[in-house]
């Protein structure tokens, strides 16, 4: 009888067999597509692909994770993504304490370059990496090297300014440094299921909103900022470094470097630029709720407390805002979710807080924005798909980048822009309810953006996109 010995590889079967004369003859046989496939980790399903998107959620929880930032003496809070802006956490106990409380004027500085960092540079790094695919998970790694140093390095700050370059400054290169990869990789890992796969990475930023900023307020109050500091920075590292290993490509790097250069072509496209600009209208108003919700409170007779679990109460409706909306962009046009949302938001807006003297009503305001408004960015997702079937040149990455920019476009303006409104005391004295206690003009805005977020499904309708 024959005797065969099968060999074989990811490139050719190789079977060895002894013939009728007793000579060895080798016969080769090439893989199928579906053999070769399988040596490749699962998408969209399999522990690879969870154990991935866990790692993801963690980071954004950790690094992009919405914190309670005080702007200062204006007892004001401000939710915004990061723990750049953990000296937000930190910035009442800054403004009163030494040694940072004789100049507590610049301590707004360091919540501007945190922002405008991590979100304007993100077309800058997506593009920095289709060019050098290679060092992709490498700057994870250093990214989160960059984000303890800079942690450990304010816990010895003496000076504002040494807050604003650690906490600042370089705690936001490496959190974009994380977080760039991790955007490429998870486009990678999930497929058909890309839109909830984005929503449930988006979601720690509304958990770690719920939980840390009342922790670090304790341990503020308790062991100062220097220790929180030093504490934190264990905690990033035990809680972040293990799940970036599982933070790394689907693809072999020889099936993902061998593209075409980058085409901004999709620049030039209504298809993008119109949702684009709902992107930014929406972002123009997402905060100032945010900002302001706290003081309005204050200004109706409520505790700072009953502010703070407000804020908290945002950030949980945002954890399943993102899931859902994200759940939808896979099974929904994406113009569609974002009337819908925005829709939502609108109404939570004009009516729930516009009507709002009670702790019931703005605690119910407070979890339907986050709901609606809170899951927003979860529709990228959806707007990267349209683009691309229309350009299919055009790179996910620097989408994504350019949504994001647009997103800080937003995010930087609304500080100044609901400043000058609030100074105006519109309708104060003179409206009902809400609208008429001086916020009155705040909350006109804030909904009109909202809904301004859906305007892609008006255009869609007429044909302008």
């Amino acid at each position: 009888m024959d005797s065969d010995i099968a060999l074989t590889d990811l490139h050719r079967e190789t079977r060895v067999y002894e013939g009728s004369d007793g000579n060895l003859r080798r016969r080769f046989r090439q893989p199928s597509v579906t053999q070769r496939e399988f040596t490749l980790p699962q998408a969209d399903r399999g522990k690879d692909a969870w154990l991935f998107l866990a790692g993801c959620f963690m980071v954004e929880a950790l690094i992009w994770g919405r914190w309670l930032q005080s702007l200062g003496a204006k007892e004001r809070t401000l939710n915004i993504p990061g723990f750049p802006f953990s000296f937000g956490v930190f910035q009442e106990y800054y403004s009163t304490h030494e040694p940072f409380s004789s100049g507590p004027s610049g301590i707004a500085v360091i919540g501007t370059s945190s922002t405008g960092i991590m979100y304007l540079s993100c077309p800058i790094l997506f593009a920095a990496f289709k060019r050098w695919p290679h060092v992709r998970r490498t700057c994870t790694l250093f990214g989160l090297a960059i984000n303890t140093v800079a942690v450990i390095a304010a816990s010895f700050a003496t000076h504002v300014s040494h807050l604003i370059l650690t906490q600042g400054v370089l705690y936001a290169i490496g959190g974009v440094l994380i977080y760039c990869p991790t955007i490429l990789f998870l486009d990678e890992w999930f497929v058909r299921r890309k839109g909830l796969a984005f929503g449930m990475m988006w979601a720690g930023t509304g958990v770690s909103g719920v939980v840390l900023p009342f922790i670090m307020s304790a341990l503020l109050t308790q062991f100062g900022f220097r220790t929180t500091l030093r504490a934190y920075s264990v905690v990033l590292v035990v809680l972040a470094l293990p799940l970036l290993y599982f933070i790394r490509p689907r693809l072999p790097l020889a099936q993902t470097s061998m593209q075409r250069r980058l085409d901004f072509s999709f620049l030039r496209t209504s298809i993008f630029w119109i949702p684009q600009a709902a992107n930014v209208a929406q972002g123009l108003g997402y905060f100032i709720p945010n900002i302001y919700l706290p003081t309005y409170a204050k200004s109706q007779g409520m505790t700072g407390t009953e502010g703070t679990v407000m804020l908290a109460l945002v950030n949980m409706g945002g954890v399943f805002g993102a899931i859902w909306i994200g759940a939808l962009t896979d099974r929904m046009h994406v113009s569609s979710v974002m009337a819908i949302c925005s829709l939502g938001a609108a109404l939570a807006v004009f009516v729930f807080w516009g009507l709002a003297v009670s702790l019931p009503m703005l605690c119910l305001f407070s979890l339907l924005y986050g709901l609606t408004a809170g899951g927003f960015t979860a529709n990228y997702t959806g707007i990267v798909q349209r683009v691309k079937e229309q350009d299919t040149a055009a790179d996910t990455g620097m989408i994504f980048g350019f949504l994001a920019a647009g997103r800080g476009i937003g995010a930087l303006s609304s500080g100044p822009l609901s400043e000058a409104l609030l100074h105006l005391q519109a309708w104060k004295g003179e409206a009902k309810l809400g609208y008429g206690t001086g916020y009155g003009l705040l909350i006109v805005f804030t909904g009109i953006t909202a809904a301004a977020g859906g305007t892609s499904f008006i255009a869609r309708r007429i044909g302008w996109e």
